[in-house]
Parts: structure tokens; C-alpha cells; sequence
């Protein structure tokens, strides 16, 4: 597992989920939704991916 790929992605997903609580009144109510589910998945498996390196870390 390519350790400094999954590192860019989880600070990207939490970036992105930071950017859009901050300036949630300056989107679009239109794009306002689903960029909130796709961060929200991002996040999740950004989650996933720190829970996982973290059970892989003992192997």
C-alpha cells in the first residue's frame, strides 16, 4: 500500500469537508447538496483508510 497516496487523499478529503463548512453560504443550494454527500463519502473512506493502515501497521 503506497503509504504517502492514501496520506495526500485523507488530508484532501478532510480539506475538502473543511472548505465546504467554511463557506457553505457562497455555494449554490444546487451543488450545496451533493458536494456535501461526496465529501461526507470521502471522508468515510478516508476513516477507512487510517483504520485499515492502522490494522495493517501490526502485521
Amino acid at each position: 500500500m503506497d503509504l504517502s497516496a492514501t496520506l495526500i487523499f485523507i488530508i484532501a478529503a478532510f480539506s475538502l469537508g473543511a472548505v465546504l463548512i467554511m463557506k457553505r453560504d457562497s455555494i449554490a443550494p444546487g451543488l450545496r447538496r451533493g458536494m456535501a454527500i461526496v465529501s461526507i463519502a470521502f471522508i468515510a473512506f478516508a476513516f477507512f483508510l487510517i483504520v485499515f493502515s492502522f490494522y495493517n501497521m501490526g502485521k
